[in-house]
């Protein structure tokens, strides 16, 4: 049976997918946000599960040989862009990009137990608001701010500068009924991507015109990005849960 896996488009995610095709495993394109009603409805085998849903998932999933996406001291690609400085935000409308997942759950907790402050609504980018908030490409796009939003904040350099803890996004899990030769198979897919990446990432030479990157840009950005869960990561991981748990009615 193949074996079908999420394949999130963004820069940050890239790395993970560089071996998978060649071996017969199907990538199925989808955002954040979709990755987590893919797994519950059985459409996907395995894939970058965001961090915020990752807990009520573990009765049919399990982690992946602790690969994750994960920044170590400002997100680059997390982007809050306001009208106005982020602890005046109590009453505002915030508009959030429909990808969000994880990024949406670390801006409600920042607001609330950070600044205590709470936003009178989250709305779609569309609508009306005094703050938006990018993801992914979009946020890479828009990393050096938006007109019209003079305030603007890296969320995960909010973070660290709160917990000096690393930002774990998401994390790879399998579906625990996955095939044992299968699982290890895109283990080993996943570490060989990985290894083709990083061997790769110093010879770079064209700009990437769709997230208005030069390679230097890409370089800086993947320096600052992790793959693998360490002490730190496991940490923020138990933190970020906590403080997602106290937002829960």
């Amino acid at each position: 049976m193949t074996i079908r896996v999420a394949h999130l488009p963004y820069v940050s995610s890239e790395p993970f997918y560089f071996d998978m095709e060649r071996r017969g495993i199907e990538l199925l394109p989808m955002t954040p946000s979709m990755i987590s009603t893919a797994a519950v409805a059985g459409e996907i085998d395995a894939g970058p599960i965001p961090l915020s849903d990752c807990e009520r998932l573990a009765d049919k999933f399990r982690t992946l040989s602790g690969f994750c996406i994960a920044t170590i001291t400002q997100a680059g690609s997390v982007f809050l862009h306001s009208t106005k400085p982020i602890n005046d935000l109590a009453g505002s409308r915030i508009g959030v990009t429909s990808e969000a997942s994880t990024a949406l759950k670390l801006l409600q907790i920042l607001l609330s137990l950070k600044y205590h402050v709470e936003p009178a609504a989250y709305v779609s980018l569309e609508e009306p608001s005094d703050a938006l908030l990018h993801v992914g490409n979009l946020g890479l796009r828009n990393r050096r701010g938006v007109r019209g939003f003079p305030n603007h904040y890296d969320l995960g350099e909010e973070w660290h500068q709160w917990t000096g803890l690393p930002l774990v996004l998401a994390r790879w899990m399998v579906r625990k009924d996955l095939d044992s030769a299968d699982a290890a198979l895109l283990e080993d897919a996943i570490y060989t991507s990985l290894q083709d990446w990083s061997d790769g990432l110093f010879h770079l030479s064209d700009p990437r015109d769709s997230v208005r990157m030069h390679p230097q840009d890409i370089l800086l950005y993947a320096q600052g990005l992790r793959y693998f869960i360490g002490v730190p990561e496991q940490k923020a991981i138990d933190l970020f849960q906590e403080y997602q748990q106290q937002l829960e009615p």
